[in-house]
């Protein structure tokens, strides 16, 4: 079987992780938010791929379900706040946030 190499996978992963790392610090929107974090936490996932498939091991794709995991965590807690601010304030501006104090 033919595996990609260690340096284009984590290059790839890194290109990916910077994207998603920039759409974090761009935007103001939260749902675009919760989009980049959902391209980062992909990226750390084909790191770990890439990285047990060139050791020929398991363990990155344990990790890899273990990310995938994650993943669905944060997006339901997140959408789920996301929905709620969005019924207080019928905004999803980030600097909106401050009117939410109690």
């Amino acid at each position: 079987m033919a595996t990609a190499p260690l340096d284009q996978g984590l290059l790839l992963a890194a290109i990916l992780f910077a994207l998603g790392l920039a759409g974090v610090l761009v935007r103001r929107n939260l749902l675009f938010m919760l989009m980049s974090l959902e391209v980062m936490l992909n990226a750390a996932g084909i790191a770990f791929i890439v990285a047990g498939a060139r050791w020929a091991s398991p363990d990155g794709q344990i990790m890899f379900i273990l990310v995938l995991t994650f993943a669905a965590t944060e997006v339901s807690v997140g959408l789920a706040l996301i929905l709620l601010m969005h019924r207080r304030i019928t905004t999803l501006d980030a600097d909106a946030g401050d009117r939410l104090r109690g």
